[in-house]
């Protein structure tokens, strides 16, 4: 089972879910940077009250105007801002009982800063939070991976390149994905459809890192849809 999906930033819990239901990620780093996404934002909420969101933003430079890559963005003032996410990660969820345990795991992230690339920053926050859950799949880039032109046959390529059997595929990616390049391919396409209520009520929009700290990553994982690995459906239908 792969996924495929950009660096997002303390990615939201229904694409962290995405990810970890998944064998392989393929961190989609070579398209365009969209400013409007959460590539390098994150929508943080109160560690009692879900309701009280704020953003959280790595101010970002675009070398080459809107064309600019992923990968090529770079941070404004990357040390200031390493210091105001981590003053407003402790300032939401250092009162939380697990807020020492994730301090210590974020610490990857905080050092990313100092590559000065926004998309590095947003890649280890993601690979911390999947590790805090425990998750055993593999990374991929797609820069590094041979891949047509076209949306839908690129995503196939894509995943026909880690082995994968299935694509995992994104409300939003369901709506405009052609299946015939993945059928040529003998890649099965499975929706990925979370769950809607508790935690996940606003899964859409907060990031993960709300409910690390609010259940704890291990209460947090129970949560999740199992890995691949563990769903006969999804081996069946690959």
């Amino acid at each position: 089972m792969c996924a495929i999906h950009q660096p997002n930033f303390l990615p939201r819990l229904t694409t962290l879910a995405k990810l970890f239901a998944a064998d392989h990620w393929i961190v989609l780093d070579d398209v365009q940077f969209s400013r409007r996404d959460y590539q390098h934002r994150a929508r943080l909420a109160h560690l009692d009250d879900p309701a009280g969101q704020q953003w959280l933003t790595i101010p970002t430079h675009l070398p080459s105007g809107r064309p600019t890559l992923i990968r090529d963005a770079v941070i404004d003032d990357p040390d200031l801002a390493r210091r105001r996410t981590a003053g407003m990660l402790r300032q939401r969820y250092g009162a939380s009982p697990h807020w020492p345990a994730l301090a210590e795991a974020l610490d990857p992230v905080l050092d990313a800063f100092g590559t000065g690339r926004a998309a590095t920053v947003a890649e280890t926050s993601t690979r911390v939070l999947l590790g805090l859950l425990g998750w055993k799949g593999q990374i991929l880039s797609s820069s590094r991976l041979p891949a047509r032109p076209g949306r839908s046959a690129r995503l196939a390529d894509l995943a026909a390149a880690t082995g994968a059997r299935a694509y995992l595929c994104g409300t939003g990616g369901m709506a405009y994905l052609d299946r015939s390049p993945f059928a040529d391919q003998n890649i099965a396409v499975a929706p990925f459809r979370p769950p809607t209520t508790g935690i996940w009520s606003s899964g859409r929009r907060l990031s993960a890192l709300w409910a690390c700290a609010a259940l704890g990553p291990q209460d947090m994982a129970t949560r999740l849809p199992a890995p691949a690995a563990d769903q006969p459906t999804l081996r069946t239908a690959s």
